[in-house]
């Protein structure tokens, strides 16, 4: 299966289940055996007493207008970050995971580096706002000052 596209994930589940954790605070989620090439389980997911939630992933961008539609957005990114950066990220996770083969990892590894700068064109098309980890994590701490603690 091929991870990277859009096609390998199920986005009206995702927006499901992004309203649920909205509404309910809590969900089940998926739990992916990427060695595997496919989902293996569901887990329980618990937000609950949290004013705000992070859904992140190279598909959040697919979904980002109709969250947006249903009022479930404060706001959406796609990180920038130096490409040799996310590759070296990328492969020091996949080899200690045994995700696949070394080799298979690193060509895979290359070949998303440079797809990199037309997947962030894409995310930006699709309506999120490129943007440092830095600025991301400004913005989400003006969010969360925004709102009142939960008891």
């Amino acid at each position: 299966m091929d991870w990277e596209s859009p096609l390998s994930w199920d986005a009206d589940t995702a927006v499901e289940t992004i309203a649920r954790l909205a509404r309910h605070g809590k969900a089940e989620v998926p739990v992916y055996a990427i060695g595997a090439d496919r989902r293996v389980a569901t887990r329980p997911f618990d937000v609950d007493g949290s004013p705000l939630f992070v859904a992140e992933g190279i598909f959040a961008a697919e979904i980002v207008e109709e969250c947006r539609r249903r009022g479930l957005l404060a706001g959406a990114y796609a990180l920038r970050r130096p490409r040799g950066a996310t590759f070296v990220r990328r492969l020091a996770r996949d080899l200690a995971e045994q995700r696949k083969a070394p080799r298979v990892l690193i060509r895979r590894g290359v070949a998303l580096l440079r797809a990199e700068p037309a997947v962030l064109r894409r995310q930006t098309g699709l309506g999120a706002e490129a943007a440092r980890a830095g600025q991301v994590l400004r913005r989400v701490a003006a969010l969360l000052a925004g709102h009142p603690r939960q008891p």
